[in-house]
């Protein structure tokens, strides 16, 4: 909480293990929330894929927004989020990612992030994974696209608060910045 520089995360829940961090914003949590676990045991992706992370090596956290703006324009969210995740991990580790649209982040044309955003009753929550500290040996196999992590390109573990704080930091400025428009 103190590392916070925003109003994003101010309502924070966390739990070790989870089988979703959306499921665990309820309706009514106010825009800015975020759920964050260090094991997710359905986390996924776009068109119903699995997201798999072994426990403790991932940023694993979903994020409420109540946008301003008309339902037609929630989709547009998923790719705020990526944005955001994308700045987070220039800033904090120095690494150049790209944009896969709608919602993967890449590193050196491999997977390391994926934002998925589901939007009910006026809320839109984001959902998002980014691979910090997975070795190699422990990257999914056998997806369409190759996975990495922060930790295989940077040589060194990346500290997943930090990325969290930065992640928040980002995405409620893109977010903003999306919500004037």
């Amino acid at each position: 909480m103190p590392r916070l520089r925003g109003r994003f995360g101010r309502e924070y829940t966390y739990v070790e293990r989870c089988s979703s961090t959306q499921r665990l914003l309820q309706p009514d949590a106010p825009e800015g929330s975020v759920a964050v676990t260090d094991e997710q045991t359905e986390g996924r992706g776009r068109l119903g894929r699995r997201w798999e992370a072994p426990a403790g090596t991932s940023l694993l956290c979903s994020v409420q927004l109540r946008p301003p703006a008309s339902a037609a324009r929630f989709p547009e969210l998923t790719i705020v989020g990526a944005e955001a995740c994308a700045g987070a991990i220039v800033a904090v580790t120095g690494l150049t990612p790209a944009l896969k649209e709608p919602n993967d982040v890449l590193v050196s044309g491999r997977k390391v992030a994926g934002v998925l955003g589901e939007a009910n009753e006026g809320r839109v929550v984001l959902g998002i994974g980014v691979n910090v500290n997975v070795p190699p040996a422990e990257l999914p196999a056998n997806v369409r696209v190759p996975a990495t992590s922060l930790l295989v390109e940077t040589g060194a573990p990346v500290d997943r608060v930090e990325l969290l704080v930065e992640l928040l930091a980002q995405l409620e400025r893109l977010y903003d910045i999306w919500s004037a428009a």
